[in-house]
């Protein structure tokens, strides 16, 4: 670790991580209960506000999160963190008064506007750490994330209960709490040396879609995973919603099932996926996790009691070994000198499918198909869809697999052996070694029967 940032820093910026979801969580069971408040409409309804608040968020975000990255590489991380954190902070304040729509909207678009905590956060910790040291100090980050989520909803559903408004104002005060730390204890990380003029250019959040065509190795991965994306939105855009209609879950009982959630992706993700891709490949472990996920969503839609729902929780957990998996595998098939390219393209899918377009698709299915006057009533219908995409992220995943087959076979092969899997270049060369002898054999062979 740099010394001459020191601990503080570090450690802010892992508390800084930890409190922002723990904010975040805090609100989350509440939003049922909130916007039938505001509205004076039913879940069935306000369902649909919840989708569209979500996608307000995801929309801003998609198109500053650029512009934010390159203020950060002009000015510092230090500035943007900080004011990110007392955008929360004033989002949160804005939620906990509003009492009309448009005031929450402009709350939410807000909060877009300068939710560039987590990736600022990570750009810190590149800064202040050693090459060798960021795969730990990102792990950190992750378990912080982690951390925050689990406690976020647990204390948000017990806050909820007491008051729908209470955990927005818990919320407001953590966040001003994190900004007044970060700005007494948080020194600037990028040095003047390493910065770097503001380019309009370079702040396109659509110029990451154009790697699509520098990428053909890895696209149907990449589609694969938007598919995914779209799927695995029905937890983020309606659990909570659905939870409300359909069991009549109070806040506290919505919190307490998202802290499952986040137990058992903690569990997943730091336990058993090293383990199972060692065991079976990454190729087996993600085709294990689309399956199980798959599996599990039309488990819930089948949940008619709440008891089985939580229930339910436990075997979906095991379908989160799937993205890491095909991350593994998406790494493996692309150049070194193109990860970043990756990256990009993996980031802005994912924004559209997980923040934006699925948010939209999975409440408006919750709300029509939980209402009477639909054509069949079923309050199930949002896991019915989010099964079927899930079960469509295997045509593209496949034809991934079988568009890089060898480099995939010498990846799992090496990943089950424990050796450091070879990248795509070396693969490459691995192969024309292989073809080359294989030809060279034949030609001997041949000038052998011609002389017999």
């Amino acid at each position: 670790m740099n010394e001459k940032h020191g601990k503080n820093a570090f450690l802010f910026v892992i508390v800084c991580v930890a409190l922002d979801m723990l904010a975040f969580g805090l609100f989350i069971p509440v939003m049922p209960a909130y916007l039938e408040e505001i509205t004076g409409k039913p879940g069935e309804d306000t369902v649909l506000v919840g989708g569209l608040l979500m996608a307000t968020f995801g929309v801003v975000n998609f198109l500053s999160m650029p512009i934010i990255g390159n203020l950060s590489d002009k000015f510092g991380r230090r500035p943007v963190l900080i004011i990110s954190i007392a955008g929360l902070c004033i989002d949160f304040i804005i939620m906990g008064f509003a009492h009309s729509l448009l005031v929450l909207f402009i709350g939410r678009a807000l909060a877009g506007l300068t939710s560039a905590t987590y990736s600022t956060a990570s750009s810190y910790i590149a800064d202040v750490t050693e090459p060798e040291e960021r795969g730990k100090a990102f792990g950190m980050i992750g378990a912080a994330f982690g951390i925050g989520f689990v406690l976020g909803p647990i204390v948000g559903g017990v806050l909820g209960d007491i008051d729908t408004r209470l955990p927005f104002f818990v919320a407001a005060g953590i966040a001003a709490c994190n900004f007044l730390y970060g700005l007494l204890v948080l020194p600037e990380s990028l040095l003047k040396e390493n910065r770097r003029p503001f380019e309009l250019r370079r702040a396109n959040p659509f110029g990451a879609f154009k790697h699509f065509s520098k990428l053909p190795q890895v696209s149907w991965f990449i589609v694969g995973v938007g598919i995914f994306g779209l799927s695995h939105s029905v937890f983020s855009s309606t659990w909570s919603y659905h939870g409300e209609i359909r069991y009549e879950w109070t806040p506290n009982e919505i919190g307490l099932s998202l802290a499952l959630v986040g137990i058992g992706s903690a569990f997943v993700q730091g336990f058993l996926t090293g383990r199972l891709t060692k065991s079976i490949g990454p190729v087996r472990t993600a085709l294990f996790g689309l399956a199980v996920t798959t599996f599990s969503m039309f488990l819930f839609a089948s949940a008619v009691y709440g008891w089985m729902a939580y229930a339910f929780l436990a075997v979906s957990a095991f379908g989160g070994v799937a993205g890491p998996a095909t991350q593994q595998l998406m790494t493996g098939v692309t150049p070194k000198n193109a990860q970043g390219e990756l990256q990009g393209a993996l980031a802005s899918v994912q924004a559209l499918s997980t923040t934006i377009i699925g948010p939209l698709i999975m409440s408006q299915t919750l709300s029509y198909f939980a209402k009477p006057e639909a054509i069949v009533q079923f309050k199930g219908a949002n896991f019915v869809l989010a099964g079927i995409l899930a079960a469509l992220a295997f045509i593209p995943f496949m034809e991934g697999v079988r568009a890089n087959r060898g480099v995939v076979r010498s990846i799992d092969e090496e990943v089950k052996h424990g050796d450091t899997p070879k990248s795509a270049e070396e693969v490459a060369e691995l192969a024309e070694a292989n073809a080359a002898a294989e030809a060279e054999g034949s030609d001997t062979e041949s000038t052998d029967t011609q002389t017999n």
